[in-house]
């Protein structure tokens, strides 16, 4: 094995402990969430993950982006089928290792590989100009300012960069292939490099050879250097996407949950013969806490959400809340509740898992006023195209204002109180409420 074997292999083992070393701490850090039972109608949870995840569907609802996005998301699978083989090229000094056993079927992999690389290429550099020159409103809204956006762009970046040294590299390796230079034995078809690059059969033997190892080593390192990123990017979405959908809620977008301890004590209250004097029994046991305050309050599955946010904003886009003007952004919200739980995470790193540092999402990250704007509407849940649900953590919130610290908007303070008194939202005694009907 020649030195730079060993060093390919030395930076991929470091790459993929590196890359281990943060899927933990994701891993870890969403597990902080509440348990929640979500392995049940596993045939509908697979198809949804075919047709969302898979399939793009909620993607081509908006049919330029949409499209686009499926360029770089096929780009993004399959070119990466060819990673295997320069991963083994680099380790045991190969070239084109697969071209041999897979004869002509090779040559129709590089092509659409080609094919691929150049529609990533053009998708990139169309984002880049609808994000910074065009300036789509909905990736303008406050939370987007800063590193967020910065983020962006670097992924954007780096995807353009990734694909010309793709395309260059294999210029000059067919280039190489055409003068006949040693260990560069003709393989693959190149009409993408070929077109973009075809003055390169004019260069040198020895030019040649530096520019193709070079943006191979520029390629693979700058592979391995993206893949190490994903954890500390937005662009994470595009691992976690597949579970995050594969779990979402099947119920219909209008149910919502009741906490077992409230719902008992309301039965009771309507149950003539209960006896509100009876021993508690062990399922009786009153919850840590109504509703959620911080991250550790919400489930897994809300957690999961957080992580697998592509930062799209058509939440935010479809919020009616936001399009009036209001506090509230849906993605915001979920882009607090991964900064909280990254914080969090940071804490147990340094100081134990018993650590406390005095702030929670409710306050710190996302004010009253962003929860109470929430028409509840599920706009945010369907326009997201990989099934985040934002409106769950806003009710678990809205269920720590009230039942918590009593902090209720006064529009729904009286609201509360008739339901409370009389069973019913409306200020009349429970034995009138069915007088509408002789009208």
């Amino acid at each position: 094995m020649e030195v730079a074997n060993i060093i390919f292999a030395v930076l991929l083992i470091g790459a993929i402990v590196w890359f281990a070393r943060n899927i933990k701490k994701i891993s870890r850090n969403i597990n902080l969430g509440k348990n929640i039972d979500l392995n049940d109608r596993k045939s509908e949870r697979w198809k949804k993950m075919f047709l969302i995840a898979i399939g793009q569907s909620k993607m081509v609802k908006k049919p330029i982006s949409g499209i686009l996005h499926i360029f770089v998301y096929l780009g993004f699978v399959i070119i990466n089928i060819e990673m295997l083989e320069i991963v083994l090229d680099g380790i045991f000094g190969t070239h084109r290792l697969f071209a041999s056993p897979l004869g002509p079927v090779y040559d129709a992999l590089i092509f659409s590989f080609e094919v691929l690389a150049f529609l990533v290429l053009f998708a990139c550099v169309v984002f880049l100009i609808r994000r910074n020159v065009i300036k789509i409103k909905r990736f303008g809204f406050r939370e987007m300012i800063g590193w967020p956006k910065t983020d962006a762009n670097i992924i954007l970046v780096v995807e353009v960069l990734l694909m010309f040294a793709f395309l260059i590299m294999n210029a000059a390796d067919h280039a190489l292939q055409m003068k006949g230079a040693d260990h560069y034995a003709e393989a693959g078809a190149f009409p993408v490099s070929e077109l973009l690059f075809g003055h390169f059969v004019d260069y040198s033997e020895a030019a040649l050879i530096g520019i193709e190892r070079g943006t191979w080593w520029f390629h693979i390192v700058g592979v391995l250097l993206f893949m190490n990123y994903l954890p500390y990017s937005k662009h994470f979405h595009i691992i976690l996407a597949f579970p995050n959908v594969f779990y979402s809620n099947l119920d219909p977008k209008g149910k919502f949950n009741n906490m077992e301890s409230v719902k008992k004590e309301v039965e009771m209250m309507f149950d003539p013969s209960a006896d509100p004097y009876a021993a508690p029994t062990e399922s009786d046991t009153p919850p840590e806490r109504f509703g959620a305050k911080d991250v550790t309050d919400l489930n897994w599955k809300q957690l999961m959400d957080a992580y697998s946010c592509t930062e799209c904003g058509r939440c935010t886009q479809q919020c009616p809340a936001s399009q009036t003007g209001k506090l509230l952004s849906p993605r915001k919200i979920m882009m607090d509740t991964r900064n909280r739980l990254e914080e969090v995470g940071k804490n147990i790193d340094t100081h134990g898992k018993n650590h406390q540092n005095d702030k929670s999402l409710l306050g710190d990250y996302i004010k009253e006023e962003e929860l109470w704007a929430c028409t509840s509407c599920n706009a945010c849940v369907e326009a997201c195209p990989v099934s985040i649900n934002p409106l769950s953590i806003i009710m678990d919130m809205r269920r720590s204002l009230v039942m918590e610290e009593s902090k209720i908007p006064s529009e729904l303070a009286g609201m509360f109180t008739n339901i409370e008194n009389n069973g019913a939202p409306w200020q009349f005694a429970q034995s009138d409420r069915a007088n509408w009907v002789n009208e």
